[in-house]
């Protein structure tokens, strides 16, 4: 991260994780638009490595225990056979994860296929503070895109010699407004036009 910190307000995640509905329509140069919907497809998630399983473990089984909203908890033995049982389906979906990332092509708009987390981010977590601030910083996202679709491709009706691509996401609790902004700045000869719905999330 060549000496940089990024620190992220605590604000800047929610309590609970709400998904907004977006349509993105990218038009330009046939070329140039060819070139992003190749560069555009991934797997989808983010390739997250996880410091300490254990530790997680122990943490769900006291979350399990003692449920900070006050609700009555688990025994713990109870407790120590669902969070292994959780933390064996996160470890399974995590190896699909690192197993997809890099080969699958099956999420038409891939951020981190646009623009990747470094290695070093990667290696926090996703829950470590600067993990937060690489994301809000350069993504304006805490996850990768959900429910990407691609449902138009072809010439731009309003312009000749002009190709358009017409997508549909959600995002997690914001609009990337900043990926869009880079993604600007990488792809000068395409126009994003991104319409999040607030009333669709």
């Amino acid at each position: 991260m060549h000496g940089a910190t990024w620190a992220a307000p605590a604000t800047w995640r929610l309590p609970h994780t709400a998904s907004l509905r977006h349509d993105l329509v990218v038009t330009g140069p046939p070329a140039n638009v060819a070139a992003l919907r190749a560069a555009a497809m991934g797997a989808g998630a983010i390739p997250w490595r996880y410091p300490d399983p254990d530790l997680a473990e122990e943490d769900r089984v006291l979350a399990l225990v003692n449920p900070p909203d006050g609700s009555q908890g688990l025994r713990i033995a109870a407790a120590r056979v669902l969070a292994r049982q959780l933390r064996g389906a996160v470890e399974t979906h995590h190896e699909r994860v690192l197993t997809a990332v890099g080969i699958s092509r099956a999420c038409p708009f891939d951020l981190h296929a646009l623009l990747p987390v470094p290695a070093e981010v990667l290696r926090l977590g996703p829950d470590d503070a600067a993990s937060v601030a690489w994301l809000r910083t350069h993504w304006g996202t805490g996850q990768a895109l959900r429910h990407v679709r691609l449902v138009a491709d072809g010439e731009d009706g309003r312009l000749r010699r002009s190709a358009r691509l017409d997508y549909v996401f959600w995002s997690a609790d914001w609009t990337p407004w900043q990926a869009f902004s880079a993604l600007r700045q990488r792809w000068p000869e395409l126009a994003f036009n991104l319409r999040p719905d607030y009333a669709d999330g």
